[in-house]
């Protein structure tokens, strides 16, 4: 393995507690905000100390509490992209890629080096600016040029499109798949968005709370996922609390309502979730299949996306805010392809129809 990390950290309010592998090839981190993400990428880094645990990159010991190995950053010789960059405001394009490459490097070294990685990344009519004159996705290739300049033994990537419109998102999302085909050894991708780590990574850690839920190839995650957290964070928009009421039956007390399921419900099942785009309208009733209310419907370029509430549950229309809060919970989302053919209208506000929520498209989960 290229990178093993097992390591704890406490900060009273949060802790971090994460054991992994990975390999060569892409490893994503996939999380939300806050949940501890960018610190595992700072202590293998050397940035933060962990309290205790062991972290090892292509068989050197970074990080040993046992043994009291904590080697500096410079030492560890890693690659860290930050959200901002970090670029220098003071020096050029190619005095930034510069000051990555390892001091003992001679003047000749030096500047074949800078020389590759401009070319690699297209930058060497910008040598000569400063960071202040880039745009956002120039200033992000000069920063993977000095990351790559460095040679270092693993490249860690902390949600670098985060500031990046949707256009230049795309561009750059190519250059950067192309770049990590190059690069022989581990890449550690923080997001948490689950489509961009299905594009890049070979293999994702659901973490949550200071804790990994879940490892393993994207489809996994997304058609199989085991917690509350891999759950939501696959995307799926309508998850509630639920019950086992019998072998292949759940009751999901938010919704008021029982389900079907294709498959054994768990002893221990906690919670149930539909994507909205597998809610499907029915023409008359039966399994699964409820009256429901047409809340509120929005169009976007090539999906409506549609509030319901269940006709038979009541949502605290009268209370407010405190009734918009009832209603999201009780609710659910469905999107509704406008590029395909339909046997319905399109539904309305104030609508009342029946939808189907299919036995085999419920996920269950127990924790």
């Amino acid at each position: 393995m290229s990178l093993q990390v097992k390591i704890k950290k406490d900060f009273g309010s949060f802790s971090l507690d994460v054991d992994f592998e990975a390999g060569d090839g892409t490893f994503g981190l996939l999380g939300a905000s806050g949940c501890g993400k960018s610190l595992i990428m700072r202590c293998i880094a050397g940035v933060e100390t962990p309290d205790e645990g062991r972290i090892v990159v292509n068989g050197a010991v970074f990080f040993d509490s046992e043994e009291g190995v904590d080697l500096t950053p410079q030492q560890r010789k890693t690659a860290l992209l930050f959200q901002n960059y970090m670029l220098f405001p003071n020096l050029t394009v190619e005095q930034n890629v510069a000051a990555g490459i390892d001091a003992k490097a001679d003047r000749a070294e030096r500047a074949r080096i800078v020389d590759g990685e401009l070319a690699r990344f297209d930058l060497g009519h910008f040598r000569k600016r400063y960071p202040s004159q880039l745009s956002g996705g120039q200033q992000q290739r000069v920063a993977l040029a000095r990351m790559l300049a460095a040679r270092p033994q693993i490249l860690m990537l902390d949600e670098p499109f985060s500031a990046l419109d949707s256009h230049l998102k795309g561009l750059l999302e190519q250059n950067l798949a192309g770049l990590f085909d190059d690069f022989s050894g581990t890449v550690l991708y923080v997001s948490h968005d689950i489509d961009e780590a299905l594009r890049f990574c070979d293999s994702i850690a659901v973490v949550d709370n200071g804790r990994i839920r879940q490892i393993g190839a994207g489809r996994e995650i997304v058609d199989r996922p085991t917690s509350l957290a891999a759950l939501k964070l696959s995307g799926c928009k309508n998850v509630t609390e639920a019950e086992r009421v019998g072998e292949t039956r759940i009751r999901c007390p938010r919704w008021g309502v029982e389900l079907a399921c294709a498959t054994q419900v768990p002893e221990g099942v906690r919670y149930a979730g539909i994507r909205a785009f597998r809610i499907e309208q029915a023409e008359c009733p039966g399994e699964n299949v409820f009256p429901m209310r047409v809340e509120r419907a929005s169009d976007s370029r090539f999906e409506r996306t549609v509030l319901l509430s269940f006709a038979n549950r009541d949502c605290g229309r009268e209370d407010g805010a405190k009734g918009s809060m009832h209603l999201l919970h009780q609710s659910l989302i469905w999107r509704i392809d406008l590029m395909q053919e339909r046997a319905f209208p399109l539904p309305q506000a104030g609508d009342e129809v029946l939808v189907r929520l299919r036995p085999d498209r419920i996920y269950l989960t127990c924790e």
